[in-house]
């Protein structure tokens, strides 16, 4: 059986951990002063404070190294809030989502950022890409896939219609929760929360609230607050949604699939923005449309194949033209700055009636 430990063993070790708390904010501050100095430098070249690309080969960089015992999933978590504590001191990063506070568009955000941000909570995806385009926000996250419904459409819609092209991805496991002011399933009227949301909770809404009307709303932070605001409502929202608006979580992770996970996009304009360069392991978004004729499709992709392009997610949506044409999104891996990735494309843009590179990025860093 094992020895329970002193107290001067315990008082013994907090101090360590104390001292070494001293060690790291010394160094976290010689850190900040490094970067300040860049930062310095990059305003008389007139270059971007911020690059994905160079953060996610810092925490891959990391992590490679990582001898334990911290996991090395937990690294990317840590040094993106170094790194958004240390752009800060250069200048303050504004960033649009899907507000209103609580979202899980709020929390890619501040996940893929950090929290040393100036928040632009918008009531729309239609006004993050907005405020994003008039530049009031550097920065708008969208999301664009979820692991159960499949594609936001109304995100890759507006890709066509704005000038904004994708720098960075970040995903996020999202548990959906019922919220309520009153700690209980009786008496709920309507659960008011994003589509997306009442249609990923399905099976578990048809099971437990049969008779409940299911209301749609732009958030579901917004179906949060309507909830604190009225006790015969309920919301599906996180955990940080119930907090901000002082609500029980009646019934946690309803959605149907437990793996539910959604995909957003880190937009921003060309103009105040680069294409990041090449990180080692990157994705090109683009769509394109092809003339309505037989083998098109396949001649599309044939570009893709000859070079070694491999493609990583192929969608459709219609083109709106009342003629059953159809625009293609398509993920392939790698950057344009690699030679195969560059004549696969440019041959692509060949056969294509339409072409328009959406971005090229970073893989995601967990």
């Amino acid at each position: 059986m094992a020895e329970t430990p002193t107290p001067d063993e315990l008082l013994a070790l907090r101090n360590q951990i104390d001292t070494v708390d001293r060690e790291l904010l010394a160094l976290l501050n010689r850190r900040a002063g490094l970067a300040q100095a860049v930062g310095e430098l990059k305003k008389k070249e007139g270059s971007v404070v911020f690059r994905p690309e160079r953060e996610a080969q810092v925490i891959d960089g990391l992590k490679a190294v990582n001898q334990g015992p911290l996991k090395s999933e937990s690294v990317a978590p840590i040094w993106r809030e170094i790194m958004s504590a240390c752009r800060a001191l250069e200048t303050p990063t504004r960033v649009a989502y899907l507000g209103p506070a609580g979202t899980f568009s709020e929390l890619a955000a501040l996940g893929f950022f950090g929290s040393s941000i100036v928040r632009v909570p918008c009531a729309s995806i239609d006004e993050v890409f907005r405020t994003t385009t008039a530049g009031a926000a550097d920065f708008g996250v969208v999301p664009v896939e979820n692991s159960t419904e499949g594609v936001v459409a109304r995100s890759l819609d507006l890709f066509l219609t704005t000038p904004l092209f994708i720098i960075g991805e970040t995903s996020l496991f999202v548990q959906h929760n019922l919220l309520r002011k009153e700690n209980s399933l009786h008496d709920i009227e309507a659960v008011c929360a994003h589509p997306q949301a009442l249609a990923q909770c399905h099976l578990w809404l048809s099971n437990h609230l049969p008779n409940v009307e299911r209301r749609p709303v732009a958030s579901n932070a917004e179906g949060a607050r309507l909830a604190s605001e009225n006790p015969r409502l309920a919301g599906i929202a996180s955990e940080r949604a119930a907090s901000e608006y002082g609500l029980h979580v009646v019934a946690p992770a309803i959605q149907d699939d437990p793996h539910n996970r959604t995909r957003f996009a880190i937009v921003t304009h060309p103009d105040r923005h680069p294409q990041p360069k090449a990180s080692g392991h990157d994705c090109t978004s683009l769509v394109v449309s092809v003339t309505n004729r037989p083998g098109a499709v396949h001649d599309m992709l044939v570009p893709l194949k000859h070079y070694g392009v491999s493609m990583s997610r192929f969608e459709s949506r219609p083109a709106r033209s009342g003629q059953w044409e159809y625009y293609f999104y398509i993920d392939v891996q790698g950057h344009p700055d690699q030679a195969h990735v560059a004549q696969a494309l440019k041959e692509l843009r060949d056969v294509c009636a339409f072409f328009k590179l959406l971005g090229t990025y970073p893989i995601d860093v967990h």
